[in-house]
């Protein structure tokens, strides 16, 4: 079941297009990474779904409610993580959190559990009584998540987890990130991060100038943009006299003394080909791998084109 629904999603400021027809579906439990440049659209897109702002044209809905007919229902299912999260510096955790279990029509039962718990899961039981000022920036961005987190919501919504976070902290919240995903809560998160969004993220959609440019998973954008995969083979002897061998397999990328990179789009055939010529020869093969091309690869591809 699509909980996210997108069609023509569009957000205008005056004369300003932040978002541009935005049209996807994000599945029950799926966790989505919303990448892009600052000033992309990514913000204005999650304010959107989350019932913040109202769009210009298009529409969406989460888990069937209209994101501008039904706010109320919206707003009670989701849980928003803003980049710059507004706190009340001169209240303490535990009432900061019961005054928005509140206003999320907690019991007071409810809101002393969940808080509880929440604050124990990320380290913060401890710093309960202290002033929201005088927090670090890390403790302010993981009590503005539980904040997010309180309700229990369906969905959520995550702009930059993990800024300021030391790496403790961060790992914290990329595994309550995971738990989520296993208890079935379907997951937008907005970072810069790529290397956590390869970790966290079932598929990738990069938005450019207000427009999705691409979306799918990690592996289908490495197959759509970067080409076939390159494999690296490394000898223990010089390539002189085998390049014979394997040029009228393959067609060399790069090469050094004992190794050489090549492209191919059916390494399950032309390895076991490579190989079994190779040894014919006597040719010791130290190891033939598939050189890893990471999500940085893929959006630095994209956002440069």
């Amino acid at each position: 079941m699509d909980v996210i629904r997108t069609e023509g999603l569009t957000k205008q400021f005056g004369d300003f297009v932040a978002v541009d027809g935005v049209t996807l579906t994000v599945p029950e439990g799926e966790v989505l990474a919303l990448l892009g440049p600052n000033g992309a659209g990514k913000t204005t897109t999650v304010r959107m779904l989350a019932s913040i702002l109202k769009p210009t044209s298009g529409g969406a809905t989460i888990a069937g409610y209209d994101v501008v007919r039904d706010t109320r229902t919206v707003r009670r299912i989701v849980g928003l993580l803003t980049e710059f999260p507004g706190l009340y510096l001169r209240m303490r955790a535990l009432e900061y959190l019961d005054f928005f279990g509140q206003l999320q029509g907690l019991s007071p039962q409810q809101r002393q559990q969940r808080s509880e718990e929440l604050l124990v899961r990320f380290k913060m039981w401890e710093a309960r009584d202290l002033r929201l000022g005088e927090y670090s920036k890390g403790m302010r961005q993981k009590l503005a998540l539980i904040r997010a987190m309180l309700h229990d919501p369906q969905v959520l919504f995550l702009d930059e987890p993990t800024s300021a976070m030391d790496p403790h902290s961060a790992k914290l919240v990329r595994d309550c990130i995971l738990d989520l995903r296993r208890e079935r809560r379907t997951i937008i998160i907005c970072t810069h991060n790529l290397a956590e969004a390869e970790l966290l993220a079932d598929r990738v959609a990069i938005i450019r100038r207000g427009q999705i440019v691409a979306l799918g998973t990690l592996a289908e954008l490495r197959a759509r943009l970067l080409g076939d995969p390159v494999l690296e083979l490394r000898l223990a002897q010089s390539l002189d006299g085998l390049l014979p061998l394997i040029t009228d397999l393959v067609d060399i990328e790069e090469r050094g003394e004992t190794w050489l990179r090549y492209r191919t789009a059916q390494p399950e055939v032309i390895n076991p080909i490579l190989i079994q010529r190779l040894a014919r020869e006597g040719t010791e093969v130290i190891t033939l791998s598939k050189v890893p091309r990471s999500l940085e690869d893929v959006y630095l591809k994209i956002v440069e084109e």
